[in-house]
């Protein structure tokens, strides 16, 4: 088994209803994104996939949420803005994405800090 591994990262706004602390006000994140994706079969060239195709995948569904206030993307209407769900919206979006590509989406994480960050799998 392949485990191949992008970054990047994207700021937006959010706040968490429920939370009864900072957390539910207004605030903003410079988000960091790991994602993880494993194959075991290695293509021309030696590659499940080019990195870079991943890559332009990754800022393709990023771009739909830098610079933006979470809360208001269809997706976070009907759940928390909580980087939880970040990384659940990401994998999912990146899903559909690779579908017909050389390889699995493993993992998508999503670090709100230098210290924390919340993970998503199947």
């Amino acid at each position: 088994m392949f485990t191949l591994y992008i970054k990047d990262n994207f700021a937006a706004a959010h706040h968490i209803e429920d939370y009864h602390g900072k957390c539910e006000e207004l605030h903003g994140h410079n988000f960091t994104v790991e994602v993880l994706f494993s194959g075991e079969k290695l293509g021309r060239g030696g590659m499940l996939v080019d990195f870079k195709l991943l890559k332009g995948l990754l800022k393709n569904v990023l771009e739909g949420l830098d610079h933006k206030y979470i809360n208001e993307i269809p997706f976070f209407r009907e759940r928390a803005s909580s980087s939880e769900y970040i990384a659940m919206y990401i994998f999912y979006e990146l899903k559909k994405l690779i579908e017909n590509l050389n390889v699995a989406l493993y993992e998508v994480r999503v670090w709100e800090s230098e210290k924390a960050y919340a993970a998503f799998r199947e």
